[in-house]
């Protein structure tokens, strides 16, 4: 087979599909690099690497940029992940080549994934991998995507949740923390996960002839139920556990509906307890670090 011939016929009829059909430009490419990405597979087998060094300088003398020995490896890495199945059409070439240099395709797959669920632009994408978002999932969680098993909320909550020390405190106090997270609660939402929205901060409860008060309250569209959270800048303590416990209930004896699932409570702070996480008998309850940055 003449592998470079076959190449250029691929790319010929790309340009030609891509000034007819606009519309499905983007369909044209991704087929497009993962037949060329097959070929280059297989002349590499044939006649060594090196043959994608020569290939690139043809293609570039012949069609242009767009054809250097980096972007050729792309192709045929593109080709070995995706082999088998079809491109996903809803991500672009720039989306790709944002995730084919990472060695883990658990890892790719996962990005794959919320770009699709979450309709992302390539430079939310690069924020997201910038913020090592896939890192901070536990263990288990990483497993039950990898297993397609049904995730829970809590599941895809980040740990440490990266917060932006915008005014520079050295110091933080509660209402310090809770000031940081407010002035920027669209990428507190994202540290959080998928569809979580925000309610009220310092939500007010009357019990008895008292008042308390929830730092955050927040709903999560996707799983249908009240978020309470509760900031705190020192070590877990088991007081924490009931104080969110005793919110959660509350929350669910006079606020939610029948049709909503339950509450759920998440307590972010300084440096975590395994051995109060471990005896807290309420699996509605999520510990999670914060770092500032």
């Amino acid at each position: 087979m003449n592998y470079y011939k076959e190449i250029k016929t691929e790319i010929i009829n790309n340009e030609i599909t891509k000034k007819i059909k606009d519309y499905s430009k983007n369909k044209s490419d991704l087929t497009t690099y993962y037949n060329v990405g097959k070929l280059l597979s297989e002349a590499g087998k044939r006649y060594g690497e090196g043959i994608i060094k020569e290939y690139s300088k043809k293609l570039t003398k012949e069609f242009g940029k767009g054809y250097s020995t980096r972007t050729l490896k792309y192709m045929k890495k593109f080709y070995n992940f995706q082999k088998g199945q079809p491109p996903f059409a809803l991500l672009t070439w720039s989306h790709y080549l944002q995730l084919l240099s990472f060695k883990d395709k658990d890892k790719i797959n996962y990005y794959i994934d919320i770009t699709i669920k979450n309709n992302l632009s390539k430079r939310q994408l690069c924020e997201r991998i910038k913020n090592n978002e896939y890192e901070r999932l536990d263990d288990k969680t990483k497993q039950k995507l990898i297993e397609h098993k049904e995730t829970k909320v809590e599941d895809l909550i980040k740990n440490p949740i990266v917060i932006r020390n915008s005014f520079n405190y050295e110091i933080i106090s509660e209402k310090m923390l809770q000031k940081l997270i407010l002035d920027d609660i669209p990428s507190f939402l994202k540290e959080l996960g998928n569809s979580f929205s925000f309610i009220s901060n310092e939500y007010k409860l009357k019990m008895g002839n008292t008042y308390n008060y929830i730092d955050l309250l927040l709903y999560n569209i996707e799983f249908n139920c009240y978020v309470v959270v509760e900031l705190k800048v020192t070590e877990l303590k088991k007081e924490h556990i009931g104080q969110i416990e005793v919110y959660m209930n509350y929350i669910d004896k006079n606020l939610k509906t029948p049709m909503q699932n339950k509450t759920i409570g998440i307590i972010i702070c300084k440096k975590d307890n395994r051995f109060i996480i471990e005896y807290c008998s309420d699996e509605r309850i999520t510990v999670r670090k914060y770092e500032l940055i």
